[in-house]
């Protein structure tokens, strides 16, 4: 089983996914938490590409698709083995515009059996965003952060 959590950074996606996985865990459910972006890193990292996970949306798109690629395979394999809760984006804000962080071809490699987009006031995803050091985020105003936001509504659609 795979069943994918998505929302763009500082949504609470990963809060909602660990909390899950207690949930799951105490009626019996076992699951495991990947990150797809830490699937993305470890192949880019490997292959000479980055050395900072934060980096890897500055890449070009053709770099990132090939990376993309390699992350769904992997993914793709690790569910058929056993129950997994992917963490991801479901869009990336990139230098260039949006990338799709599930594009079509990723979702038929992953076959996931359900998608859940996690959400959050702006306000709050800009004070958690600002809170957090241990990355390299871009500053957003409000604005910019509820067009992600509806960018991810329409893709999951």
């Amino acid at each position: 089983m795979l069943v994918i959590v998505t929302g763009i950074p500082g949504t609470g996606k990963t809060t909602v996914a660990t909390r899950a996985l207690d949930t799951l865990k105490g009626e019996g459910i076992n699951y495991e938490l990947v990150t797809y972006g830490t699937v993305m890193f470890e192949i880019a990292r490997d292959r000479g590409m980055v050395s900072d996970r934060d980096h890897m949306r500055k890449l070009s798109p053709d770099k990132q698709r090939e990376i993309q690629e390699g992350a769904a395979k992997k993914i793709a394999d690790m569910a058929k083995e056993e129950n997994i809760l992917l963490d991801t984006h479901c869009t990336i804000n990139t230098p260039k515009g949006f990338l799709p962080g599930l594009p079509e071809w990723v979702l038929r490699e992953l076959k996931p059996d359900s998608i859940i987009l996690v959400e959050a006031e702006t306000e709050e995803i800009a004070a958690r965003r600002a809170k957090d050091k241990t990355r390299d985020r871009d500053g957003e105003v409000s604005r910019e952060i509820a067009l992600h936001q509806e960018i991810n509504r329409s893709i999951a659609a």
